[in-house]
């Protein structure tokens, strides 16, 4: 699998199936720490979906300019 091919929305849900040992361990452990740990999920992945979005405009760089 070519991972430039991959979409953003498709990374984004690979990236919230990391909820699911988060919730386990909030469940099994200290309710308070799986609530700050997903949390902390979502902030995550929710960066990476912007940062891997692409950008209209292309950076605003102008491929006839020579220097």
């Amino acid at each position: 699998m070519d991972l430039e091919a991959l979409s953003p929305r498709a990374a984004l849900v690979v990236g919230l199936l990391a909820l699911l040992p988060v919730t386990w361990y909030g469940l099994g452990s200290s309710l308070s720490a799986g609530v700050v740990s997903a949390i902390n999920v979502v902030i995550i992945v929710a960066c990476l979906y912007v940062a891997f979005t692409p950008v209209p405009g292309g950076h605003g760089h102008d491929s006839s300019e020579a220097s």
